[in-house]
């Protein structure tokens, strides 16, 4: 069979990967246990508070690759995996390749090197991922703290804006892979109040709204591949509506409770 019989036509359906990136407890975690039948690989201990299935606290980068291969060949009912975080399980990995190359930092590696081997453990995840993904039928839920990065844009003056608090090579790696990056924040106002001889005040405002920010803007990062509105509700179920095709999110009767620790 030659390669133009073997054209696949049409939107090819598969679950998600989403990395949700937001500040200290927002709702991060709270959001992957709303998933569908959600399992935790955590290498934070930030769950107590949260009633949901989980793997013992990774200490090393190896507990991490036991419970991806455990999932992949142990039958199970779970239906999503939630990784929890990703920058601590950036310390497992640096943790590995110093091991590996029998230095105390992975500063100790010159030339930044060792965040470049640091990648071929980021690929060996991903890997893992893909394949409870795309043979086991699971969607991928990564979480990630922020961070406020320097960003040298080549249009503009440099500026600040959130990105996930991981390694610039592993971010854009981890990025590039998903299918929708989330950016957790609140609605922030402000109000502009003068206080005389030409001075004025700049004030922050919020009501505790918690959104889902969809696609980039100079503010922070973010992406997708569903043509989310800008904003969402920091609630799965809304999300999930929007990857089911529903054309209208499912009205919340209770408010999402907050989670500790993430």
């Amino acid at each position: 069979m030659g390669l133009l019989e073997r054209i696949q036509k049409g939107s090819v359906s598969a679950p998600r990967r989403t990395l949700l990136y937001g500040t200290h407890g927002i709702g991060k975690s709270t959001f992957g246990a709303m998933a569908e039948a959600p399992v935790f690989i955590q290498t934070e201990d930030g769950l107590a508070a949260i009633e949901c299935d989980r793997f013992p606290l990774a200490q090393r980068y190896g507990d991490v690759i036991s419970a991806l291969s455990e999932l992949y060949s142990q039958p199970h009912q779970y239906r999503t995996l939630v990784l929890d975080s990703l920058d601590w399980l950036e310390r497992l990995i640096w943790g590995e390749v110093c091991d590996k190359r029998g230095v105390e930092s992975i500063e100790d590696i010159g030339y930044g090197k060792g965040y470049v081997f640091a990648l071929t453990h980021w690929r060996e995840v991903l890997a893992g991922l893909d394949a409870l993904r795309n043979e086991r039928g699971m969607g991928i839920i990564l979480i990630a703290h922020a961070q406020i990065e320097r960003f040298a844009n080549p249009e503009t003056d440099t500026y600040d804006r959130y990105s996930p608090r991981l390694q610039k090579l592993a971010s854009a790696l981890v990025q590039e892979w998903c299918d929708e990056v989330l950016f957790a924040t609140y609605r922030i106002h402000t109000k502009t109040t003068s206080e005389g001889f030409d001075r004025k005040r700049v004030v922050g405002l919020g009501t505790g709204e918690r959104i889902l920010r969809t696609t980039e803007r100079p503010a922070h990062v973010a992406k997708n591949r569903l043509n989310l509105p800008e904003e969402l509700a920091l609630d799965y179920r809304t999300y999930a509506a929007f990857v089911r095709g529903d054309s209208q999110s499912p009205e919340t009767t209770h408010p999402q409770p907050v989670e500790q620790g993430a």
